[in-house]
């Protein structure tokens, strides 16, 4: 998990790898079987309230009617919540000293109005809003300073799934006693289920309920705009760096083509994002969508590759950029990356206005 995450290969010795790091990171977590989340309703002081996996089939035995058709605005501090992971982490009080290492967390958290609890945040190349590239970074792809996070007496961590966050970081913080929810979101539901866990970790489940509504409402909106029309092959390609990288069948980036009206090519795999060139070839994609645009491949780099020009979409000059950070980042924007796909995808048809 972006999409996302890790994020782009160098051009230069002198950069990073987040491309690589990032296509992990969609690829690890496929195999994950991950609970969605309930909130159990207010115990009493002295007791914290749960959120049971939806697999325990309960929210628990003090719940109301009203607490179970609204759950995610039911629980108090303190509160045990399940992650992404399964695992049950208890959180005292509500969260003032927050950190958050992955940046689809720290776009969720300014989003809920939260950034000025962020004390500390993953690298981030590509940081959204322009206040969080002021944030001090306590981790980069690979590696965590616990020591540092310990010293800012971070009262909750929020760490990605899928070995984005280095597992042995997340077991020494909880060993150190530093409340550590673990987010990974293979799917597009789990997104949403995401920023609910996320703004009820930091206590402020309503507004998040409420963002999550309001980005299902603009996906169904475009959605069924998208419904009636021509299903173009169309493929993503995120990486070309000594293979061809796109999205894996049981990806959310491929749900996301779905919705805007595509025909999603993938790599064969429910998991590995790495294709076959002869597939991609045999696939015959009508339009390539270059999500490594802003990292330095045009489609002229696209037609020049060898074999590619028999490809219909190299023929007719259908290889399009597009913003990869918006589409793969499973944040609050992943609703300008949908509607950014559909424009992609089809041009020519009028999407309604986003949703209030």
């Amino acid at each position: 998990m972006d999409a996302l995450l890790r994020f782009r290969r160098p051009r230069s010795l002198a950069r990073p790898s987040p491309n690589r790091a990032r296509r992990e990171r969609l690829a690890s977590g496929f195999a994950l079987t991950l609970a969605l989340l309930l909130v159990a309703a207010c115990a009493s002081p002295s007791a914290p309230s749960t959120v049971p996996s939806a697999a325990s089939g309960s929210i628990g035995p003090a719940a109301t009617a009203t607490a179970a058709a609204s759950p995610v605005a039911a629980a108090t501090f303190p509160l045990t919540v399940t992650d992404d992971e399964g695992t049950s982490v208890e959180i005292k009080a509500a969260p003032q000293r927050i950190v958050s290492l992955t940046p689809a967390t720290t776009e969720i958290l300014f989003a809920l109005g939260l950034g000025d609890r962020i004390v500390a945040k993953v690298e981030d190349p590509a940081s959204y809003p322009a206040a969080a590239a002021r944030i001090p970074n306590v981790a980069k792809f690979g590696s965590v300073d616990v020591e540092k996070i310990v010293g800012l007496e971070a009262d909750l961590v929020i760490a990605g799934g899928n070995t984005f966050t280095p597992p042995e970081a997340i077991a020494q913080l909880r060993s150190l006693k530093v409340p550590t929810v673990v987010v990974y979101a293979p799917t597009i539901d789990k997104v949403f289920a995401d920023i609910e866990l996320t703004g009820l970790a930091a206590g402020k489940a309503q507004p998040a309920r409420e963002l999550a509504d309001s980005m299902r409402a603009d996906f169904d909106l475009v959605s069924k705009a998208m419904a009636g029309q021509p299903k173009p092959k169309v493929f993503y390609e995120i990486d070309a760096t000594g293979a061809i990288y796109g999205p894996a069948d049981k990806s959310f980036l491929a749900e996301m083509i779905r919705l805007a009206g595509g025909d999603p090519i993938t790599t064969g795999s429910p998991d590995k994002f790495d294709i076959p060139v002869e597939r991609l070839i045999d696939a015959d994609p009508t339009i390539i969508l270059l999500g490594d645009a802003a990292y330095g491949v045009s489609a002229a780099d696209v037609a020049a590759r060898p074999g590619w020009n028999v490809i219909s979409a190299v023929r007719t000059k259908t290889i399009r950029p597009i913003d990869d950070i918006v589409v793969t980042r499973p944040g609050p924007r992943i609703t300008s990356g949908l509607r950014s796909l559909a424009a992609a995808i089809h041009p020519d048809v009028a999407l309604p206005s986003p949703a209030p």
